[in-house]
């Protein structure tokens, strides 16, 4: 059975952590393997991913063979594209320094595509939080205002009743007296 570079998951349950690993085929998923060449962390915005690039491709020449999302990770770090150059160079087609130049300019754009990403997901977080801040203040301001009115009803009911009690007070006194000057 052919060696294999597929992922070994390390991290806590809902918090997955992976190495990526050459095992042989038949090798259980976390179980024995061959060499470990990178890391990769989908739980960090974008991933974070560190892998031993020219292992990787030596690995690759030797005809192992990536799972689905290692081939994925691979190409995002441009393993590929790189191992594809060097098949260029040991064709002939291109020398070592254009394979290498063309590389460092695919990285450079991949970086710039990389951080505007960041950036992008941080201000999208950002204006999220300032949203939220902004509905919880309507929200508390609402709330201070409908207290502030309940208050505002309850002492004038409260000076109401007073004046009522005054003015039944004031009647009262008054038919008392008129009693007692008609008698």
């Amino acid at each position: 059975m052919p060696a294999k570079m597929r992922l070994q998951r390390h991290g806590k349950k809902g918090q997955p952590f992976y190495h990526i690993v050459i095992a042989d085929g038949r090798a259980p998923r976390d179980g024995k393997y061959i060499e470990k060449i990178g890391t990769y962390n989908p739980m960090t915005k974008p991933a974070t991913i560190l892998i031993d690039t020219d292992v990787a491709i030596n690995w690759l020449n030797k005809g192992a063979q990536p799972t689905d999302t290692v081939r994925a990770i691979l190409s995002y770090k441009g393993i590929l594209y790189k191992k594809h150059l060097l098949g260029g160079v040991k064709k002939g087609a291109f020398t070592a320094e254009e394979a290498e130049s063309k590389f460092a300019i695919w990285m450079a754009e991949k970086s710039i595509k990389i951080s505007d990403a960041s950036k992008s997901h941080q201000d999208d977080l950002a204006k999220a939080k300032t949203d939220a801040l902004a509905a919880e203040t309507k929200v508390s301001d609402a709330r201070a205002e409908a207290i502030a009115k309940r208050k505002a009803d309850a002492i004038e009911a409260e000076v109401k009743e007073t004046q009522e009690e005054a003015t039944t007070e004031e009647a009262t006194e008054e038919t008392k007296t008129e009693e007692t000057a008609a008698e």
